[in-house]
């Protein structure tokens, strides 16, 4: 099988013009960007008409310019947008280098509210241009903190097709490094205000089968911090059922059955040519098999995914490759054998999106010329092909009888020569009723909890495995309460009690989940300190601990989440993050109490539960003295904000800074930020980078001492 290429294309201008020469088109000349092997195969496929293969071809030989999205919630988001807008395209509108003028950043037309953006600038002028050096440090420090998304054009397409909303059970079933499950967390968080984040009832489940992707995509995911987000470690075409309490509509007695998801994304692992453009290695090594050893996995994927949908529901099928073997076969293996699904008509979406429809017409082939293809699979059994590679290759790599019936034309192709691109396709399915076994497929009973071991020579034969609605599941009482049912102050765990320990499936090793009481005393004083009314979700507090170990951090889940991890073992979902982290422990002064105190990121989510009048209102003055210094001292501080906070005590506090200006600086939103006391100073409590960002985006340099002395530093350079 050829390996998984996680990359992606992405990219968005006029077709076919060609970028300035700059350092990178140095080492663009230097490969070989000839693979007859490549054109003989996609001639064969007929993938662009003979008209426009000289431009495609001229495009994917181009460079890739850069993209990025402005993240986060929409209203920061907004705010952000307008900063680049209105404060730095105008200063780089008219930058000559090396008597050469450099086109400014422009927004990508198709992307909602013009929140993404593409510039083509060589990184020698980054490095040397005054303007747009301000403008790469800006950009650095926003992607830092999490308020831009350096993601390529075409990866953004597939969230926007799934159109989720705040309520919706929403799955990433392959969804590392994480720029994809980002978006699907801002849609899921669209109510979000600049300053405080709301608990949405829905979902947003990540998985990855690869366990070190998986922290990479719990880093990304953690820069819009989300009650509603779990992350999982599992083979997405394996994937176990999950159990949560449902009650029947025919008798309204409660058991446990699947969850089934609104909107699931199937960006599955691919041979990856769509990104040829920026994996320039894929010239020398793109062999037309690249493909054919991947659609069984791809296959098995999407089914799966098909098995664990609600009806109406909404599935986002999409790689970053050419090849129809990998793409609309695929999709038309996938619904010639699970019933009750369909191909949407997404057409009239992103209008300004230049696309092509899906292919109904394809040839494979097992030659690594590329020049051998065959037009059906009989075809292809009857030649003289050795018998080993025909066993390899399946009648579903070919197109169906009935694929004129399969509306294989909804599906879409995004080619690089269109719109300054990568390559990528994109298929919408909504299922229509409950899907029955495949016809293929007698029905046979297993672990109701647990998919059948799937062995590649039965790939297609997959089950569904969802009880009937009308089955009854006895629950324990306890997995159907909101509130935990242990009488004692120790915590209880949900899922699993058992210490942290080395488990034989894999070596997984993350700490079990365990439920806070609402009176626990770590809790009620994280509740005092900083006046969180009765409003707050106390009894979704969960800790990450082995049993017997000191608290360090507390972390909010919604309640879906708190549910699913009640009702389910956490070692065998693979859990590796749950909710958000929203208090950790500060280390107190000798002879003081430890305390806790909220964090930077999680201040946004706790925020509509402290009582306003505790939060401190202060002026710009007093922010630029926190941004400035690590631990100013209280009497550093001009009255009346030196007075007001040597009255409070040590500890968590939280400042205000409100919207309107201030010498000469303008807020555009209130600014929220937490801070801690020590009996003489005062520390602004976020990390270094975020306050960089801040600084940039306030104060229009980066004024904290870090950044200071990187200046002085260079100035003697």
């Amino acid at each position: 099988m050829a390996k998984p290429k996680r990359g992606r294309g992405g990219r968005h201008g006029k077709g076919g013009s060609r970028q300035p020469k700059d350092d990178r088109t140095d080492l663009i000349e230097k490969i070989d960007m000839e693979n007859e092997r490549f054109f003989a195969y996609y001639k064969a496929q007929k993938i662009v008409p003979d008209e426009e293969w000289d431009l495609f071809v001229e495009a994917l030989r181009q460079h890739l310019p850069t993209t990025f999205r402005v993240a986060g919630s929409r209203q920061t988001a907004t705010t952000l947008n307008s900063m680049i807008k209105d404060i730095h395209v105008p200063t780089l509108s008219d930058v000559t280098f090396e008597g050469q003028k450099i086109p400014p950043p422009v927004q990508i037309p198709w992307y909602p509210d013009g929140l993404a953006w593409q510039f083509n600038v060589p990184k020698k002028v980054l490095r040397r241009s005054p303007e747009f050096k301000k403008f790469h440090s800006f950009l650095v420090f926003e992607t830092e903190v999490g308020n831009i998304s350096r993601q390529e054009a075409v990866s953004m397409l597939p969230p926007l097709f799934l159109e989720v909303e705040p309520h919706h059970m929403v799955m990433d079933m392959c969804a590392a490094p994480g720029s994809k499950t980002a978006q699907l967390l801002e849609a899921l968080h669209a109510n979000d205000t600049s300053t405080s984040a709301s608990i949405p009832s829905g979902l947003v489940l990540a998985n990855d089968s690869d366990n070190k992707r998986t922290h990479l995509l719990i880093h990304q995911s953690a820069r819009l911090p989300s009650p509603a987000l779990m992350v999982t470690n599992l083979d997405a075409s394996n994937y176990p059922s999950i159990r949560v309490p449902i009650t029947s509509p025919h008798n309204g007695v409660p058991h446990l059955g699947q969850l089934l998801f609104d909107r699931i994304l199937c960006d599955v692992p691919c041979s990856g040519d769509g990104t040829i453009r920026k994996n320039m290695g894929i010239w020398k090594s793109w062999q037309p098999m690249d493909g054919n050893g991947l659609h069984g996995l791809q296959v098995r994927i999407l089914q799966r995914a098909m098995n664990m949908l609600k009806p109406d529901g909404r599935i986002v099928y999409s790689t970053c490759s050419l090849n129809p073997v990998e793409n609309e076969a695929v999709i038309a293996e996938a619904l010639t054998l699970t019933r009750g699904f369909e191909l949407v008509d997404v057409s009239s979406k992103l209008p300004e999106l230049k696309r092509r429809p899906g292919l109904e017409d394809w040839r494979p082939t097992t030659d690594r010329t590329g020049a051998t293809t065959y037009e059906s699979y009989e075809e292809f059994m009857s030649s003289s092909v050795d018998e080993t590679i025909k066993a390899k290759m399946t009648e579903g790599h070919w197109p169906p009888r009935d694929v004129g019936s399969l509306n294989l034309s909804r599906c879409m192709r995004i080619y690089p020569h269109l719109q300054d691109s990568g390559g990528f396709f994109v298929a919408v399915l909504q299922k229509i009723q409950k899907v029955d076994a495949p016809a293929n497929q007698p029905e046979r009973k297993r672990e109701a909890d647990e998919p059948a071991e799937v062995p590649e020579s039965k790939r297609l034969k997959v089950d569904e495995d969802s009880p009937p609605e009308d089955e009854e599941m006895t629950a324990p009482s306890e997995a159907l309460s909101t509130e935990p049912q242990d009488d004692t102050t120790a915590p209880k765990s949900s899922g699993n009690s058992r210490s942290r320990k080395k488990s034989s499936d894999g070596g997984f090793k993350e700490n079990p989940y365990t439920f806070l009481r609402p009176d626990d005393p770590i809790l009620q004083s994280c509740i005092d300190r900083l006046h969180i009314t009765n409003t707050f979700p106390s009894s979704n507090i969960l800790v990450r601990n082995p049993e017997g170990d000191a608290v360090r951090s507390l972390y909010l889940a919604n309640d879906i989440v708190k549910c699913v991890i009640q009702n389910n073992n956490y070692e065998k979902l693979r859990l590796t993050t749950a909710g958000t982290k929203v208090f950790a422990k500060q280390e107190a002064s000798k002879g003081q109490e430890i305390q806790f105190r909220v964090l930077g990121e999680g201040l946004p989510v706790i925020l509509p539960y402290i009582d306003p009048s505790s939060i401190i209102t202060a002026d710009i003055a007093t922010l630029r003295v926190l941004v400035e210094s690590y631990y100013p001292l209280c009497s550093n501080f001009a009255e009346p904000f030196r007075g007001i906070i040597q009255e409070q005590a040590s500890g968590n506090h939280i400042l205000k800074f409100p919207v309107g200006s201030m010498d000469s600086v303008n807020l555009a939103h209130d600014l929220i930020l937490p801070i801690w006391k020590s009996n003489v100073s005062v520390t602004l409590m976020i990390d270094k980078k975020a306050k960089s960002a801040l600084s940039l985006r306030v104060f229009g340099a980066d004024i904290t001492t870090v950044g200071k002395e990187a200046g002085a530093s260079k100035s003697l350079e």
